[in-house]
């Protein structure tokens, strides 16, 4: 193709030239334009400029989308009245048959096409023998025969016989080499002023001056490939016609593209960040927050996030997670491969807490509700101290169990003169510093109860309202509401409820009240559900390898026996206050009558027997006018009252009891209770599996890092099917398949086998003794 030069200054326009706004521009001489060589087709093309900017396919280099074309329509318009063609090429008009140009080759052994192998892929291949009366056998570009049906071809090469499979790679190399979109622009001003159509081979004679088979190809891909210029006008078996689009429509498609290529462009930054990061070392990695500092970065991550937890908020999140970033990623499109992703980043830590986040458990309070707790720490105002009575005399004795950091509750004891037993309970009472409806109080019932965790504890008021205000602490003065129980010698409760009490006797008198609170509970019927409990302390949970302290509590043990007795005792005084005196509560009940507990009595006590009764008892109720048998403890009644810092129906309770202790009206009545009730035990289940499956992960995380030849000592709690049994091992059950001869509450040893806490799999094997 020769091209002849143009004054730099010219401007010129066609009558016929499709109308384009009209943009200033001027044109370096073609004497002094860069040639782009194509050293295959021997031809060499002219770059044109618009100013100093080199118009790009798409004009993703140029300074609008309006100039390029306009300098595309001024530069041909001259170029047009002065080119000479090497061939002469005859252009379809709309006036012409488009059926004229749809006439399909037959296949042949030999010839090259290309054809759709799936939705996403098209190759090219060698024609190699018919495979039934339709279907062709042919040698793909990877080397690999398979049989193709002729609706999959998609283009015959043309000019071609008995290629050589072998040279399909290095044909496709130079059809890659000599491709060039910019040609594109060229051929459809051309084409859109003639109003023509035209085919693969016809546009190969436009733009490069020969319709061999390497520039038909190459024709056939600019074609196929372009979004902008041109659409498809008619098609027949493998032959094609394409025509040119609309101006206006064309100026729309490159505005989507520049937008397009600017987003692709934008992706490829991202994901140039996360290989970057997944290959530095664990404490070189990215910040979390670092990732926030950006906001297309930050949304990106954040689609990541909500993809791994399979929360996403709309289906363009989820896209952008799935098909766009990990795809672009080569990886799967699925919720694990975007949480090892954000693991391999450094984003999430390797134990990152995936029910936390998916239970949208709140963790920190704002900064809103931690300044009104440091103004209620600041009052030193106490409504109640003239009804407070001076406790200060009696010995206190606190036995924690839990996992909170505040202590809710301690207990003392001493002996009447007539020998009776005088137990105090002693209650935190963070009700000197929260009042009803307040900020607090709202965001504490939002919470519903504090959440306890291996990996730390989130308290459901803020932590140093909890610690400093409302906590008893040793050694120091502490507001507290006590209940005073008289215990008849055979262990049976005569109530009186203070304010502000503390305890005093000796553990040997409150073990002997323990004992016989036991005993008399059983005579009123009570089950017994104890068992074994794991506890876990996590250290450094986003560490590679943290710490795990784990340690396998008896709830049968003396010390815990002693205070859940006094828990249950104090629970049940302020049901019988509450009865005797009409106050609203959240009386809790728990039905027994489908239990016949002899049923199970050839079963061993303790966590077996516990076990099996467990699997069959009703779910517990909650009446909010009067107290209801609660069969299970073998109570007439039962509130649960002993921890109002971290279980807000606990805090309830104390509302009401100190209100009607003050002569006062109960702030909320039967309804209310019952409608905040029915929200706080909504998140309590939430919170409770959470608990339960944080608990079960680093169990099995523990059992993962013993060595394999660690033998373990699991109960046979019940056979589930043949010779496989549920067992309790360190607290959790998991199952295994036992030998003849094993029974419900035997031990046996067991290894693991395997272990792996994000896929909660745990296989154990019995250890078979000679």
């Amino acid at each position: 193709m020769a091209v002849r030069a143009v004054n730099g200054g010219s401007l010129f326009r066609s009558a016929a030239s499709p109308p384009l706004l009209t943009f200033g521009c001027r044109f370096r001489q073609f004497s002094s334009l860069p040639f782009r060589r194509n050293s295959e087709l021997g031809l060499r093309f002219p770059i044109f400029c618009c100013g100093n900017q080199f118009l790009g396919y798409g004009g993703g280099l140029s300074r609008s989308v309006h100039s390029l074309v306009d300098c595309v329509m001024e530069e041909l318009t001259a170029w047009r009245s002065r080119r000479r063609i090497r061939a002469t090429v005859k252009l379809t008009t709309s006036g012409e048959l488009l059926e004229d140009k749809l006439v399909n080759q037959e296949i042949e052994k030999g010839l090259l096409l290309e054809f759709k192998k799936d939705s996403d892929r098209v190759l090219l291949g060698v024609a190699q023998r018919p495979d039934g009366k339709k279907n062709w056998m042919v040698y793909d570009q990877n080397g690999v025969t398979s049989s193709i049906k002729p609706q999959q071809i998609t283009y015959i090469v043309p000019g071609v016989e008995n290629f050589d499979h072998a040279e399909i790679s290095k044909f496709l190399q130079k059809a890659q080499e000599n491709l060039d979109p910019t040609l594109l622009e060229i051929a459809w001003v051309e084409l859109l002023e003639k109003n023509a159509s035209v085919t693969a081979e016809e546009l190969a004679e436009m733009i490069f001056g020969s319709s061999e088979p390497l520039e038909s190809y190459c024709a056939h891909l600019l074609l196929s490939k372009d979004e902008v210029y041109f659409t498809v006008l008619a098609t027949k078996g493998s032959r094609t016609i394409y025509g040119p689009r609309p101006t206006g429509q064309v100026e729309e498609l490159l505005h989507k593209k520049l937008a397009k290529d600017a987003s692709e462009k934008e992706l490829q930054d991202f994901v140039q960040l996360l290989v970057s990061a997944k290959a530095k070392a664990a404490l070189a990695k990215p910040s979390k927050s670092s990732w926030m500092v950006d906001e297309k970065i930050q949304y990106k991550i954040e689609s990541l996030e909500a993809y791994a937890i399979d929360a996403c908020k709309s289906d363009e999140q989820r896209k952008t997670a799935g098909m766009v970033i990990l795809k672009a990623m080569g990886l799967t499109k699925t919720a694990s491969s975007a949480l090892s992703l954000l693991i391999n980043i450094g984003y999430f830590p390797v134990h990152v807490n995936l029910d936390l986040l998916k239970l949208n458990i709140l963790t920190d309070h704002s900064d809103e509700i931690i300044a009104a707790a440091q103004s209620l720490l600041s009052d030193s105002s106490d409504s109640d101290e003239m009804n407070r009575e001076d406790l200060t005399h009696l010995k206190v004795y606190a036995i924690d169990v839990d996992e909170a950091d505040e202590l809710d509750d301690a207990l003392s004891a001493t002996k009447l003169q007539d020998g009776r037993m005088k137990i105090w309970i002693h209650v935190a009472d963070p009700t000197r510093y929260v009042e009803p409806g307040s900020m607090v109080d709202r965001e504490a019932l939002r919470r519903g109860t504090s959440v306890f965790l291996p990996t730390g504890t989130y308290p459901m008021f803020p932590e140093k309202l909890a610690m400093e205000g409302m906590s008893l602490k040793q050694g120091e003065l502490c507001n507290a509401v006590s209940v005073s129980v008289i215990l008849h010698s055979d262990g049976s409760a005569t109530e009186l409820l203070h304010l502000n009490l503390e305890e005093e006797a000796e553990l040997k008198i409150l073990s002997e009240a323990a004992a016989l609170r036991l005993k008399w509970r059983r005579q009123q019927g009570a089950i017994d559900t104890s068992t074994l409990e794991a506890r876990i302390k996590v250290v450094n949970p986003e560490d590679l390898e943290p710490s795990i302290n784990l340690y396998v509590e008896n709830q049968a043990d003396p010390a815990m026996r002693l205070v859940s007795e006094m828990m249950i005792l104090c629970g049940e005084v302020v049901a019988t206050f509450g009865s005797c005196n009409n106050i609203p509560l959240p009386y809790r009940g728990q039905p027994q009558s489908n239990i016949d507990v002899s049923a199970y009595s050839h079963l061993p006590e303790g966590p077996v027997r516990s076990s099996a009764i467990v699997r069959i008892m009703r779910a517990a109720e909650i009446d909010f006018r009067k107290p209801i048998r609660h069969g299970v403890l073998g109570l007439p009644g039962y509130v649960q009252f002993t921890s109002p810092i971290r279980r807000y129906l606990d805090l309830l309770a104390h509302y009401q009891v100190k209100a009607f202790l003050r002569a006062e009206s109960p702030p909320f009545s039967a309804g209310q209770l019952e409608g905040m009730a029915s929200i706080v035990n909504m998140q309590v289940r939430v919170v409770r599996k959470l608990s339960a499956s944080s608990l079960r992960y680093w169990i099995i995380e523990f059992l993962r890092r013993q060595p394999r030849e660690k033998k373990f000592r699991a109960l046979i709690l019940r056979f589930i099917k043949d010779r496989i049994a549920a067992l309790l091992l360190v607290g959790l059950q998991a199952s295994a398949w036992v030998s003849i001869g094993s029974q419900v509450g035997d031990e046996v040893e067991v290894q693991v086998e395997e272990a792996h806490p994000r896929d909660d799999v745990l296989y154990l094997k019995e250890v078979l003794r000679n």
